[in-house]
Order: structure tokens, then sequence, then C-alpha cells
């Protein structure tokens, strides 16, 4: 597999993008981004409030990762975790960079809830999570990227991404 791409992870909250996306971005060498960290402080705010985003609050933020997407492209590839929900906000992120790959995470919403409520410090409440999977539009077939289950511990993740992400088209410029 090329390192030459951009790779989203993306998923419901809770699945470990995260975590994850660090560990994938470390393996193939190339950096990592935190989604969370394009969001603007009102996007923060709403999330923390619980109160469930909405596509105008998203915009911006997908056009901020979108710019970083182009970026890295240009520049060797990298790793970004950004929820990536609905398919309309995979097809903004790949007007950024048309060869973008997803990574999505999944597993059941049981695990995914024990998750989230482990999680120390982190903005987004569990409460949330309704809504998250209401958004939910899995990877289509036209779609370049796979699909990965997250139970297991972070680096067998990891180790079933990257086995996945071998089986993928080679990159072409």
């Amino acid at each position: 597999m090329s390192t030459q791409r951009v790779i989203v992870v993306m998923g419901v909250a809770g699945t470990g993008k995260t975590t994850v996306g660090r560990l994938l971005a470390e393996a193939l060498g190339i950096p990592y981004a935190e989604g969370d960290a394009f969001h603007p402080a009102a996007n923060v705010a709403k999330m923390s409030a619980g109160t469930p985003l909405d596509d105008a609050d998203r915009w911006p933020w997908l056009d901020a990762i979108g710019e970083w997407i182009r970026n890295r492209a240009d520049l060797g590839g990298g790793v970004v975790a950004a929820s990536s929900l609905k398919r309309a906000y995979r097809d903004r992120l790949r007007a950024a960079a048309p060869r973008t790959v997803f990574v999505h995470l999944t597993a059941e919403r049981p695990l995914i809830e024990k998750r989230m409520a482990a999680r120390k410090g982190h903005f987004m409440p569990t409460t949330l999570l309704d809504s998250q999977f209401a958004a939910l539009e899995p990877l289509q077939d036209d779609e370049l990227g796979v699909v990965v289950d997250v139970s297991g511990s972070p680096e067998d993740i990891t180790e079933r991404a990257l086995a996945a992400l071998r089986h993928l088209p080679p990159h072409e410029n």
C-alpha cells in the first residue's frame, strides 16, 4: 500500500478513531491529525451541552479537514480521525483529495457505549450516540475504503486495518 494516500479513520463516537488513527499513522510513517481539533469552539460547546451538530455546523469543520487532506495528499500522505458519518461528508472530503481512503471502524452499540462511558475528559457525551447512529451511512461499494471491526485491543484493530488497506488497489497519481 502506498503511503502517499490520505486515510480518514471514520465511525461513530467511541469506536477508537483517535487511538487507531495514531497507531495507523505511526505504522505507516506518516503524520496524524485529530479531527476534533478542527472543530470551532461553538461546535465543541454544542456537543458538550448534549446537542447534536447539524450539517451547517459540520460544513466548516469538514472544509478545514479537507484543506489538511489536500495538503497532505501533496506532501506524502497522512491519517486524520473524522467521524465522516454521511456519504455527503465523505464526498466533501474526497473533493479535496479524490483518492482519500476511508477506514470505517465498526462495533455493536453495547461495546461503543462501554468505551464511551470509560473515556475521561472527552466532550462528546454518551447521550449523543443515538444521533451518531442515526446519521451513519456506511461506506458504499463505490467508495475507496475498508470496514474494520473494533473488538480487541487497539493494536489488533490497527493490524486488521493495515491488512485490509493492503488489499486496496494501488495508489494512482
